[in-house]
């Protein structure tokens, strides 16, 4: 009976304080979400204001784009169908990899307006697409950057040797497949020389190919791939093997070849002596050769006008639509904000 009584008097007497939770973070404003905050009114002027000054600013803008677009002339040339022997993909195919057959093609542009120095000389491919994984994979930057991994060819499948094991450098498909068609350009009797130094970028030249890493054993191979390399220069100079190697994201693109820094003028005749040698045929790839001045935009892109236009001219539209159903019915229009 003691025992009992003790024994509920100790249970309602006695209450144990309840454990802390160690896993409660500490009290701050920024965890209790108390920081203050900016929370705008969307009212009707000022839906319109902000509309009415998007269209202001982005309509001159996509003017401006579409007026330096205009200026760039550009001359585009397909020469793969005209510069081939055969009909079937076969026979093209057959007659690209002859190494015994003539791949020199003769094409004549007519300058369509006068173009202003430096004028940029373009190839263009298309249905390439360098933006395939095992493509893309298939190099090793360690290599080209540095002359103590010259020998390192990991990563590089297919091409990593020689047939008789020697490590290849620059190894990979990237760098095996190099486009090698050139070009000659001249008006009459007078020679366009081509300037190919300064076409790809600095970047690429300082920090990511090395002054004294230089190709070795490079299509060497049992078939070889596209152009060769001088051994006696190093890989920061190689500007057309940089300028390959900063592979394309759409199957569909243009790598710059050289500049001529001279000016040509309208209804000029250029005579371009093209070496066929890159075989897009098995793959029904396309080569083009473009021409083209620049601004201050760039090239040729009317997309980037047409695109702040339409977006400045949508936005001229709801400033207005919303300006006259304000006026109309303006608890219509709160009541949709």
């Amino acid at each position: 009976m003691n025992n009992s009584a003790a024994s509920t008097s100790s249970g309602s007497g006695d209450v144990p304080a309840p454990r802390r939770n160690s896993n409660r973070p500490k009290y701050s404003r920024f965890t209790q979400q108390e920081l203050p905050a900016c929370k705008p009114i969307l009212t009707p002027r000022w839906v319109i204001t902000v509309f009415t000054l998007i269209g202001v600013i982005f309509v001159p803008i996509g003017v401006a784009a579409l007026m330096a677009s205009n200026k760039v002339v550009e001359i585009v040339y397909r020469y793969d169908a005209v510069c081939i022997h055969g009909n079937t993909k076969d026979e093209k195919v057959a007659y690209i990899q002859n190494a015994n057959t003539s791949k020199t093609c003769i094409i004549t542009l007519t300058v369509p307006k006068d173009m202003d120095q430096p004028i940029y000389v373009y190839y263009q491919l298309d249905n390439f697409y360098q933006n395939h994984r095992r493509y893309v994979k298939s190099r090793n930057d360690a290599q080209l950057k540095d002359s103590d991994k010259a020998n390192d060819t990991s990563g590089c499948d297919p091409e990593k040797t020689t047939p008789d094991g020697s490590p290849i450098l620059p190894c990979g498909l990237i760098a095996w497949s190099l486009f090698n068609d050139t070009y000659s350009f001249s008006i009459g009797n007078q020679n366009l020389t081509v300037n190919k130094v300064g076409i790809s970028w600095k970047s690429d030249r300082d920090h990511k190919f090395g002054d004294n890493v230089f190709p070795r054993n490079f299509q060497n191979g049992t078939m070889k791939g596209g152009a060769s390399l001088n051994e006696s220069i190093p890989l920061s100079q190689q500007e057309d093997l940089i300028v390959w190697m900063r592979t394309a994201a759409l199957p569909t693109f243009r790598k710059p070849y050289g500049k001529i820094e001279q000016n040509l003028r309208v209804n000029e005749t250029i005579t371009v002596i093209i070496q066929n040698y890159y075989n897009t045929y098995s793959f029904s790839g396309k080569k083009k050769l473009v021409l083209s001045t620049s601004s201050w935009l760039g090239g040729k892109n009317d997309f980037t006008g047409i695109a702040y236009l339409t977006i400045g001219g949508l936005c001229f539209f709801l400033a207005t639509a919303f300006t006259v159903v304000y006026l109309v019915k303006p608890r219509y229009v709160l009541l949709q904000i």
